[in-house]
């Protein structure tokens, strides 16, 4: 049976702060860290306090609010800092070229004069607050029309593998890939969930399964390992999974252990989804080669449960993230609907389309 409690609110603004929930710390542990000014907002990204691609976006956007304190020079400072911290999720980018017009917007309609006297501090933070509300709220609602788009794919009895977590805790809303899920089983799917524990963080087996465990969902953890073996038994119709970049030519760079996802499902005949907002989508670059991977500590290698299970003189290579390329991936889903291939065709078609927001209702959420 599920949980009672609710889902924790992964990002919070109150009277003037930033609340972080410590992912780190999740499932056993539900604790908020506060961060006062933007270098804090940096250190919870790069310690994945906060994590998932637009999740990221949205806190950086609020970090850059606490920047405004000090002024623009400490603004730019900020976005520095921010900028810095995960390269490979591309809605950080987006969210920091959000605030950065609202505060060109800004300078524009006050004079240096206004700055001596000091006037105009307090309504720029106003406006950046209002800014990164609105990416947050954004973000909310463009959940519910990719989990409206996404649950037409699922069959009435659908057997789903997922991989890390790209739910309401990588997003702020209901999440992509498990917002899909979510949204199916409200309107009367059976759908049972494969969650792959994600080594070496475990953000599948922490996190994914429990998100889906308190909403309802059954749920199944297994090891990374174990999905080859599932896939040949049959028990799988589809893989979907979340993304941290999307080039303009459909390749995917998502976290590591996706590539070997697609590849079985290639094998296997199942089909593999990814879903994401179109602030995902990296319009500069042409195709996953040039996406940035993050390479992180080896100590999240090294150790277990916080264990060491082997020498500190045996190497390490721990990177986040890997590209699975645009013919592995059966389809994108966005707020604009099911891309399909060419992705080159339909990506660009769907960079300049209109929201429909009224599929929020159709879908039944409030």
């Amino acid at each position: 049976m599920p949980m009672s409690a609710s889902m924790p609110d992964p990002i919070k603004w109150d009277d003037g702060f930033l609340y972080l929930l410590d992912q780190r710390k999740i499932p056993f542990e539900i604790t908020y860290v506060k961060c006062a000014n933007c270098t804090d907002v940096a250190k919870a990204i790069e310690k994945m306090i906060v994590r998932g691609a637009p999740a990221i976006g949205i806190a950086a956007a609020y970090g850059v609010v606490l920047a405004s304190e000090g002024g623009p020079q400490e603004i730019q400072r900020g976005i520095e800092r921010l900028s810095r911290t995960r390269p490979t999720a591309v809605n950080l980018f987006w969210a920091l070229k959000k605030m950065e017009n609202a505060v060109s917007s800004f300078l524009d309609e006050t004079t240096e004069d206004d700055w001596d006297a000091h006037v105009p501090k307090k309504l720029l933070k106003d406006k950046l607050l209002i800014t990164a509300q609105g990416i947050h709220e954004e973000e909310r609602q463009i959940e519910k029309l990719i989990a409206f788009y996404g649950q037409s794919i699922l069959s009435q009895n659908c057997r789903v593998l997922t991989h890390c977590n790209a739910g309401g805790l990588a997003t702020g809303g209901i999440g992509t890939a498990l917002g899909i899920l979510k949204i199916a089983q409200k309107m009367g799917k059976e759908i049972q969930v494969y969650c792959d524990e994600t080594r070496p963080l475990l953000q599948g087996a922490r996190l994914s399964s429990w998100e889906l465990w308190i909403e309802g969902l059954d749920v199944i953890v297994i090891c990374d390992d174990m999905a080859a073996f599932l896939m040949k038994k049959g028990a799988v119709d589809l893989v979907i999974v979340g993304a941290d970049r999307i080039a303009l030519n459909g390749d995917t760079a998502n976290k590591i252990g996706t590539y070997n996802l697609a590849v079985l499902c290639k094998y296997h005949d199942i089909p593999l989804y990814v879903a994401a907002p179109r602030s995902t989508i990296d319009i500069d670059l042409t195709d996953g080669e040039a996406i940035p991977i993050e390479e992180r500590n080896p100590d999240e290698v090294r150790t277990f449960g916080g264990i060491k299970i082997f020498p500190d003189d045996i190497s390490v290579w721990n990177p986040a993230f890997d590209v699975t390329p645009n013919g592995l991936i059966s389809g994108i889903i966005t707020e604009v609907g099911i891309l399909k291939k060419p992705y080159e065709e339909s990506i660009a078609k769907a960079m300049v389309a209109s929201v429909n927001f009224k599929d929020i209702q159709r879908a039944g959420f409030e």
